[in-house]
């Protein structure tokens, strides 16, 4: 007799945007999926950092340090934007959140299926360094890489990452599988957000059934939007670009408009509008 499978669901990119948090475990939990693995960036962007907080450590099992839960606590960052937007988010933390975000594990491993499965938020070597969907060869191979980020041991065999917003699922010929989750709080392009349940023999290093599926859940924009504006929060046009229509706020006045401009350059500023 088959081994039953197990299921994990994994979310990031929430970005303080509780309502699309709310719907997307609604929707794990209608699944009868127990376990949550968080891949990063709960804050920043949108109002409610501090809920999305409280809310993931009640609910994943697994939480991985993302770019903004590193850089927006810093307390060496000066930069700010011109808004204070940084200052805004950071103050709707409550104490002690913003050390736990930045003592998150880098990275997280395990077995599925006789799969080596890592999962982080941007790259191997660093949470500030973005792989895009359309990346060459060696940055492929290179999200297969051990760092000293992510430490020694067998090098694994499927990579799933979140970071860019932008849901995606590779196979290369050694059977080497990289996939991104896309966001929950803040998809670009289509904006409803999106989450990955991975299904197989957890902890099996034996070849059993193994998939990888992308999961849409439509919920309230507008009723998020609303608690933005109720909250005063800054660069509000921004927050409803993205969430709303899918267009990166650093986009949005650009030469060509956001027909054209659909992604988050690479030179956007890490510590103001990254993704």
């Amino acid at each position: 007799m088959r081994q039953p499978l197990d299921r994990i669901a994994l979310i990031s990119d929430v970005h303080g945007n509780l309502t699309a948090l709310a719907a997307v475990l609604d929707d794990i939990d209608a699944r009868g999926i127990t376990r949550i693995f968080n891949l990063g960036d709960y804050v920043g962007k949108g109002p409610r950092g501090r809920e999305v907080i409280d809310l993931c450590r009640e609910r994943c099992e697994v939480n991985i340090l993302g770019n903004w839960d590193d850089f927006l606590p810093d307390p060496d960052r000066s930069f700010d934007t011109p808004t204070k937007a940084l200052a805004w988010w950071l103050a709707q933390l409550s104490p002690g959140q913003g050390e736990w975000l930045r003592a998150l594990p880098f990275s997280h491993d395990f077995l599925m299926s006789g799969r080596r499965v890592r999962l982080f938020h941007a790259s191997s070597d660093s949470v500030h360094h973005r792989v895009r969907f359309d990346h060459d060869e060696a940055e492929f191979l290179s999200m297969f890489a051990n760092t000293p980020a992510t430490g020694d041991g067998p090098e694994p065999t499927v990579v799933g990452y979140g970071d860019t917003h932008d849901s995606y699922y590779e196979v290369d010929r050694a059977r080497r599988t990289l996939f991104n989750t896309g966001s929950v709080g803040n998809s670009m392009d289509d904006p409803t957000p999106v989450y990955v349940i991975l299904e197989g023999v957890y902890g099996s290093d034996a070849e059993a059934p193994f998939s990888i599926q992308f999961v849409r859940v439509p919920y309230d924009v507008d009723a998020e939007l609303a608690v933005a504006r109720e909250m005063g929060m800054p660069e509000y046009a921004g927050y409803e670009s993205e969430i709303r229509n899918g267009i990166y706020r650093g986009e949005m006045n650009e030469p060509g408009g956001p027909a054209y401009h659909r992604r988050p350059r690479e030179d956007a500023p890490p510590a103001s509008h990254g993704s």
